[in-house]
């Protein structure tokens, strides 16, 4: 047993072997620290000494994160002839127990468990869930032994997961439990070498790597004005080969940042930029005044893919009318979009050519917003980071998949 379980999670199924599980059973810490693994493991486990005829559920951010973290795992470990299941009809069966499947991003999600008397369930990464949805989702776990298993990676320390539950967990019956990265010894040592330079500088080190619950403050991407050496490049471009990309953050009253991308191996170049600020300049720029400032930046490029804010109707319906350039709406989730930008900066993945004046400036802008309880950024010099963003999580994470999920 012992060359299959690390110590930590060895001492979590003992826990299960002895009947120590509580009514919430909160596995919490750095991302690979194995978990999600024995989580499912426990999971497995578990369901499988529960009554037949009682109702589960599995639940996450989405469906497509539930398959992607959890389901197709929990198939790898127990098999296709214990787990199956079926997105579109929202089911799976688990040693023949009725698992449901729910996306917490579902609209209608939390009128669907409203009804349900539940068995257990388990629970993905509950920091992304509202408060609503898991208040409910505890009612409804009213049969007798019923158990809720659940990870997270840590957040601020005023999310009402900490806040409501984990620091009142001796008034409930909830066991949290903190697995760090370096629990996990079946971990390459160089990949955690890797995986902490990675995170280092930002709240993610902390949170990701230490599995701790702190504030995000100051600047959000330090590491770019701590070591600008390291990230600006200095020099002619022309004749750079790669791939080129567009970014676009659009703007009205608001500036509006366009960035020429190079890919090229496993680096990306911001190559050149167009920033329109209608407020210092006085005036405002039409969508087709706009899209002719695209042409000049492109101009003698071969572009792949133009990534526009998804907000941006209008101009999206401007570029596509001239049928130039292929458009994508770019993915605008703000905090993963920030975390896989950090990770590519601290492993050496970007460059920002010293003629991008408004881009670097912003980097020494960009802030999070101290008074506020949860993560958010100050929306002000905000818009280059916008555009590198959109590029990062749409273009490298999406088309080169040049970033995983570590869980």
């Amino acid at each position: 047993m012992n060359k299959v379980y690390t110590p930590k999670q060895l001492s979590l199924l003992r826990l299960w072997q002895q009947n120590k599980l509580r009514r919430i059973n909160l596995l919490e810490g750095s991302v690979r620290s194995g978990k999600t693994w024995i989580s499912l493991v426990l999971w497995a486990f578990w369901v499988a000494t529960m009554p037949k005829d009682g109702n589960y559920l599995m639940v996450a951010k989405t469906l497509t994160s539930l398959r992607r973290n959890c389901l197709d795992l929990l198939q790898e470990l127990v098999g296709a002839k214990h787990f199956t299941y079926s997105l579109s009809k929202k089911e799976g069966r688990l040693f023949g127990r009725l698992i449901y499947l729910e996306g917490v991003n579902d609209a209608r999600a939390e009128s669907k468990i409203r009804g349900m008397t539940l068995q257990g369930a388990y629970c993905d990464e509950l920091t992304l869930f509202t408060e609503d949805f898991f208040s409910m989702l505890l009612s409804r776990l009213s049969c007798p032994g019923a158990k809720l298993i659940a990870t997270t990676n840590p957040d601020s320390p005023m999310h009402w997961l900490k806040a409501k539950y984990m620091d009142r967990a001796d008034q409930l019956d909830m066991m949290s439990m903190p697995f760090l990265i370096d629990d996990n010894t079946f971990l390459d040592p160089e990949y955690v070498a890797n995986l902490k330079n990675e995170y280092q500088s930002t709240v993610y080190y902390d949170r990701f790597i230490l599995g701790l619950w702190v504030v995000a403050e100051g600047r959000v991407y330090p590491m770019f004005t701590d070591s600008p050496d390291r990230f600006i490049l200095r020099g002619a471009t022309a004749g750079m080969d790669g791939q080129f990309y567009v970014s676009i953050d659009y703007g009205t009253v608001n500036p509006t940042a366009m960035q020429l991308w190079c890919v090229r191996g496993k680096e990306s170049v911001l190559v050149n930029e167009s920033y329109f600020d209608s407020r210092k300049e006085g005036h405002q720029k039409t969508d087709e005044e706009h899209y002719a400032a695209l042409e000049e930046l492109t101009r003698g490029y071969y572009i792949r893919r133009v990534v526009v804010d998804p907000s941006a109707a209008s101009f999206i319906e401007t570029i596509r009318r001239h049928g130039r350039f292929a458009v994508w709406e770019a993915d605008n989730a703000v905090l993963d979009g920030i975390r896989v930008t950090a990770t590519l900066l601290n492993a050496g993945m970007l460059k920002v050519h010293e003629s991008c004046k408004d881009t670097i400036r912003e980097f020494g802008l960009y802030r999070w917003d101290e008074k506020k309880n949860s993560d958010t950024v100050l929306k002000d010099n905000d818009h280059a980071m916008d555009a590198l963003r959109y590029f990062c999580y749409t273009v490298l994470a999406r088309e080169f998949r040049w970033t995983d999920w570590r869980r």
